[in-house]
């Protein structure tokens, strides 16, 4: 007698639910159908938010696509990719994915993703201005707009007061810097700025870090986006901070919205809020206060001729004109890491000209715009394009500007152009794959 076959569904599911790694699967559509528990930790999603949306609604990405996209796209596999995104709560993550395309019978029927969060380590190798091996401190932060004025004038007397401080801004505002700047302006600064990350905050961490704040006289601990805590970690960070109010121990905390609103929307515990609120500093995002850019870049290009003896002094009218023009979604990191990315393609240029600038921002800000296609593909620095590469340029240009005006929606920007839909996706697999071989 044969024996019956052994159902392995609730062996699959237990072992997706308790993987160290987090997992999501979508179909064709790029809907998703598979998102367990550590995924939902890396991202802040239960699967039910995710089910009904597309990636692009939930998630904001940077210079890379979704590695699951890409996948669809191309249908084999991409490995050990590093990719920054953030959700749409604003919060930024950093994983390294192991993305496969699914088939079965010889059909791709969609993709699943493998990811590690290294968020919390990005986050510590990476700071702006730390690359420069330098303490942060009020004098060392370029803003000469009104509002940044304000904010490290109210800083300096919390620093001075020494009251708990609670920094309200978006992801990418300068938060940390602000953060560390007050922590050097105290008389414990020599001491280092205990950080407590909320991608890896657990019990057992704020625990440990109780005990060692006990074994201290001073100290400065920053908890950064306490409203990303789950209430039961925000009422464990609210014993720990009590515990030690008493104490020559400063605390500072993060959110990214407004306090407020987060209460009256459950994320953020009252009691938590009241401890932080004495020195409350809102942090306006870059496109409210644009004067700032420019003495940015100025500082980043001025250290970076004195760390790598480069010549770089400014740029051009156009390329000035598109980073004053865009929004900057992701605030100050994202205009360093563009300047990371268009330095690294410096030889002896004393200027930054529209040639220098990823593809990737020369489309976003033509939205804005701010700069025509005929700035970024007819010249080169080898001056006139070959007419096929050329029109083949002009071709990306005009199928992005397509999808853009209609917000992605293929068959809207098909009946725009006068194509079919599977003629328009045809092309955009085409320019994709190019890009792929670049």
């Amino acid at each position: 007698m044969k024996q019956t076959e052994l159902d392995l569904t609730p062996f699959y599911k237990f072992a997706s639910e308790h993987a160290a790694v987090g997992l999501h699967a979508v179909d064709l559509k790029g809907k998703t159908i598979l998102y367990n528990k550590k995924m939902k930790a890396i991202e802040g999603f239960d699967f039910e938010e995710l089910v009904d949306r597309s990636l692009l609604e939930m998630f904001r990405f940077g210079q890379e696509e979704s590695t699951l996209l890409k996948v669809l796209q191309h249908g084999s596999p991409v490995l050990n990719a590093k990719q920054t995104y953030w959700n749409h709560k604003g919060q930024e993550i950093t994983t390294i994915n192991d993305t496969y395309p699914v088939y079965e019978g010889g059909q791709l029927i969609g993709a699943i993703e493998l990811a590690r969060d290294v968020t919390t380590l990005e986050k510590a190798v990476y700071q702006p201005l730390k690359k420069y091996d330098e303490p942060i401190t009020f004098s060392s932060i370029t803003a000469v707009s009104p509002s940044m004025k304000k904010v490290i004038a109210t800083a300096e007397k919390a620093a001075l007061a020494k009251l708990p401080v609670l920094l309200v801004g978006e992801s990418g505002t300068g938060k940390e810097l602000i953060a560390e700047a007050i922590h050097r302006a105290q008389n414990n600064a020599s001491e280092e700025m205990s950080v407590l990350f909320s991608h890896s905050t657990t019990s057992e961490a704020i625990t440990q870090l109780s005990e060692e704040l006990r074994g201290k006289s001073v100290g400065t601990v920053y908890c950064e986006r306490i409203d990303m805590l789950s209430m039961p970690l925000q009422s464990k960070l609210l014993e720990m901070v009590e515990e030690h109010s008493g104490s020559d121990i400063y605390f500072i905390a993060s959110v990214g919205e407004d306090p407020v609103e987060l209460i009256s929307e459950n994320k953020l515990m009252k009691e938590l809020y009241y401890f932080f609120s004495a020195m409350a500093i809102p942090i306006q995002p870059i496109r409210r206060r644009k004067e700032d850019i420019k003495p940015f870049i100025e500082d980043y290009f001025s250290r970076h001729r004195m760390k790598f003896g480069s010549m770089v002094k400014w740029m051009d009218d156009v390329v000035e004109n598109m980073l004053l023009t865009y929004d900057w979604p992701g605030n100050l990191k994202e205009l360093e890491l563009l300047l990371d990315e268009i330095t690294s393609m410096l030889t002896t240029e004393e200027t930054i000209g529209v040639d220098l600038l990823p593809y990737h921002f020369k489309l976003k800000t033509e939205k804005a715009g701010t700069v025509k296609p005929e700035d970024f593909i007819v010249h080169s620095n080898k001056g006139m394009l070959p007419l096929e590469e050329y029109l083949f340029e002009a071709e990306i240009y005009y199928l992005q500007k397509a999808m853009d005006l209609h917000n992605g929606n293929v068959t809207k920007a098909a009946a725009a152009l006068g194509m079919s839909r599977q003629n328009l996706q045809y092309r955009l697999r085409k320019i994709k794959k190019n890009e792929a071989q670049t």
